[in-house]
Parts: C-alpha cells; structure tokens; sequence
C-alpha cells in the first residue's frame, strides 16, 4: 500500500488555517458581543435611574416643602477680586559643594 506524501502533508497546515480562522472569529465576536453587554448594561441602569427619578418619594416632597419655605441666602458680592497668595519655592544652597571622587572595588 503506497501513501502519498503530499497529500499527509497538506492535512496539518489545512487544519492549522482552520483553527487560526476559528480561533480569530471566537474572539473578534467575543469581544464584540462583550461590547454589547457593557453598552446595553449601562443603557439599562440609566433607564432604571430615569424610573426612580419620576416617582416622587413622600421625603423627597417633604424636602421640597421645607427648602421652599426656607429664606435664600444673602449672595456674595461678585464684584470684590479674591487673591491668593502664592510663594515662590527657593533653594536652600545658592552654591553647591565641589564633585566628590567616587571609588568602585
């Protein structure tokens, strides 16, 4: 019985394509279906954010009453500059002292 040598040497270089094909589309989809989740996981805690916002709470009214009734601070005058003192960092040594000699053993 006679093998032919060309064609049991094709078999692993076929299959090594196939899986390097396979392997890449696993990924390229799997990165992009994760995408997908993190997008619709946050589109979905905005909604739910957006649903508790609507329905007014009992404390939330009572809050509101009470910052109604509630005088308004006098405002801060705009028209006075505020300044900031800012010093300058200096150098402890105007001079430094002379390169030493440095031995290795």
């Amino acid at each position: 019985m006679r093998m032919s040598t060309p064609n049991a040497l094709l078999i692993t270089p076929v299959a090594g394509i196939f899986w390097l094909i396979f392997l890449f589309l696993f990924c390229f989809f799997g990165v992009h279906i994760a995408k997908l989740a993190k997008l619709g996981r946050k589109y979905q805690r905005q909604q739910d954010d957006g649903t508790k916002t609507d329905k007014p709470d009992e404390k939330n009214v009572v809050q509101k009453e009470q910052n109604a009734q509630q005088k308004p601070s006098p405002p801060q005058s705009a028209g006075e500059p505020i300044y900031y003192i800012v010093e300058r960092k200096r150098r402890s040594k105007s001079s430094f002292s002379p390169p030493k000699e440095i031995k290795f053993k």
